[in-house]
């Protein structure tokens, strides 16, 4: 009895001294929340929902009901201005919706991408998914050297050389439209086009042949399960914990390992064929291997980087452009006055050709400001993020260093103080001679960090993606 007397003391002790630690860990923490509060409140911005939880509980409802994060964003950029406060717990994050901060953010490099939204796209659900690939690596020095890596791969030169898959994948398109039209089948644009653009990475980027609009393959479902995954990963931080949620992230888990698998073999193989002086194709991944092959004293972590990309193109690359494809083609059929100018553009440029040349695409320039215009509108990245370790000045106010900026392209591009009647699709406000959008129009990031698909969407192969297959659709589909 008296050894249990001292054991039940003995924990009692430890009890005591564990709840004491918790609630002055706790009480710490409240004042933490309270400082930051006090250190920020001066910045405009909406009531916070409660005290903890700041404004989260905004936009899990959002959520929850299928709404638009960003909508929510546009709306209180329009009520407390150029610059607003949020919080979540002790983080603060401050929305810029002015031109001259965006481009002194964007546009440097001392300004790093946010590792809070960032660091969680490493892995998904614990299996690793794009690591810390062009889009996710959050240190300078791991990006650069990443970016040297993979510039070589799209000059202006090679990129030239893939009209030929181009004008294949986007001939079995038209194919399948006709195939629809003949048996009066309803067409599910956003899938078709989404098979066409993994389609053209696979085969210019890996030079492998998938033929999606033929043959089943479990890529396309794979990458929709861990976009699908992101979404509630960084929506709940909670969602792997709650036991009904495991089989579907036992899925992502799968998804996840089939594309990095995949990636893998790829790349084994075509460096075996390399060494063996195969013939191989002059795609992507051949110049990214052989330029990644220069460098001195490569890692073997860089292997992990090439996946890391791997799985960045196949996400991005795809998802991306088949989303700006399927809106700018919804926006056409909504406007008939600017598809029979787009179709006019097409018949003076393209006429009878059966094969379309990479110089013709530059003639093409209203079906460009189409293609702007639905960026504007429907950006296929919402907005970015930034880390801001010092104290910065906007639009007359204060903002004391410790902070993340969102910078949301969304938002600025449906605002009326830079486009007039902005939910008005209007390709003119892109037209050669019209005033440039002054750092208001950013779908792809600016600066150092923008995205490597944007030499794609301006010259190389988003656009001769989306004009391709477009201008086919003008060509073979109009009344």
């Amino acid at each position: 009895m008296a050894v249990f007397a001292v054991l039940l003391s003995v924990g009692a002790t430890v009890f005591t001294w564990l709840f004491f630690s918790l609630f002055i860990a706790f009480l710490a923490y409240c004042f933490y929340i309270k400082y930051i509060h006090m250190k920020y409140d001066h910045i405009p911005g909406p009531p916070r929902n409660s005290f903890f939880l700041g404004h989260s509980p905004t936009f899990v409802t959002i959520m929850k009901n299928d709404g638009i994060v960003h909508n929510k964003l546009l709306e209180w950029a329009e009520t407390y201005g150029p610059v607003y406060r949020m919080n979540i717990l002790h983080y603060i994050i401050l929305v810029v919706t002015c031109p001259e901060a965006t481009k002194e953010i964007l546009m440097s490099p001392k300004y790093p991408k946010d590792r809070f939204l960032y660091k969680r796209m490493f892995n998904l659900f614990g299996q690793r998914f794009i690591g810390t690939g062009l889009v996710s690596a959050i240190d300078h020095e791991t990006w650069y050297k990443q970016r040297r890596i993979m510039d070589p791969a799209f000059s202006t030169l090679y990129l030239r050389g893939l009209m030929g898959t181009f004008n294949e994948r986007a001939e079995k398109l038209m194919d399948k439209l006709s195939d629809l039209a003949d048996s009066n089948m309803q067409a599910n644009m956003l899938q078709l086009v989404n098979c066409v653009t993994l389609d053209v990475i696979a085969k210019v980027a890996f030079g492998v042949d998938l033929d999606l609009l033929s043959n089943n393959s479990p890529f396309p479902k794979a990458i929709e399960t861990c976009l699908k995954g992101i979404v509630y990963q960084v929506r709940d931080s909670l969602f792997q914990f709650k036991p009904k949620n495991w089989p579907f992230i036992n899925e992502v888990r799968r998804a996840c390992r089939l594309l990095r698998t995949t990636g893998a073999q790829w790349i084994r193989d075509r460096r075996t064929a390399m060494q063996n002086g195969d013939d191989v194709p002059k795609d992507i991944l051949t110049q990214i291997i052989k330029t990644a092959a220069t460098e001195e004293n490569m890692p073997e972590e860089d292997e992990e980087f090439m996946l890391d990309n791997f799985v960045t193109f196949f996400i991005a690359g795809q998802e991306t452009t088949a989303n700006q494809l399927a809106f700018c083609i919804m926006e056409l059929a909504r406007h008939p006055e600017i598809l029979d100018k787009v179709t006019k553009e097409v018949d003076d440029v393209i006429g009878m050709k059966q094969e379309i040349s990479y110089d013709d695409l530059g003639k093409l320039v209203y079906l460009s400001q189409v293609l702007k215009e639905t960026l504007r509108i429907y950006p296929t990245a919402p907005g970015t993020s930034r880390e801001i370790h010092g104290d910065m000045m906007i639009d007359g106010v204060h903002l004391p260093g410790g902070f993340t900026c969102l910078l949301s392209s969304y938002a600025m591009g449906r605002m009326e103080k830079f486009f007039k009647e902005p939910l008005k699709f209007d390709p003119e406000r892109f037209h050669p001679d019209a005033p440039k959008p002054y750092y208001c129009y950013f779908p792809f990031a600016l600066g150092p960090r923008s995205c490597l698909g944007k030499n794609f969407a301006q010259v190389g192969l988003t656009e001769q993606k989306l004009k391709k297959t477009i201008t086919l659709c003008m060509s073979k589909f109009r009344s």
